[in-house]
């Protein structure tokens, strides 16, 4: 009974990984499309390199397969990937933010009601 849970919970941690490795890579590889419909091709191509791969059952030989996709993502990741200018790390983060509470804003500065 604990080898299938342990199994399955290997499994499950694995397809976690393959899920999150297939997401960054494609996100990566729109950083290096220049044109939408090269990155068409590209993850397409992205895709194929995990299909090749779905019906291996072999639980080690899946760790290594993930340990190196994982390399060779971070070999030919992006040195400057794009980044939305709103999000943290964009051009725009921040620029205007909200004043502190407790800040009072005058508008109409010199001229007040006396």
């Amino acid at each position: 009974m604990a080898t299938t849970a342990g199994y399955l919970a290997r499994r499950a941690a694995q397809k976690e990984r393959v899920r999150l490795l297939y997401r960054r890579a494609l996100k990566d590889t729109l950083n290096w499309a220049v044109h939408r419909h090269l990155f068409y091709q590209d993850a397409s191509d992205l895709r194929d390199k995990f299909e090749a791969n779905r019906h291996v059952d072999n639980l080690d030989v899946i760790d290594r397969l993930i340990d190196d996709g994982e390399a060779q993502y971070r070999n030919f990741q992006h040195p400057d990937p794009y980044i939305v200018p709103w999000a943290p790390g964009g051009t725009k983060f921040t620029r205007n933010p909200p004043p502190p509470e407790g800040i009072e804003i005058v508008y109409n500065y010199g001229k007040e009601d006396h």
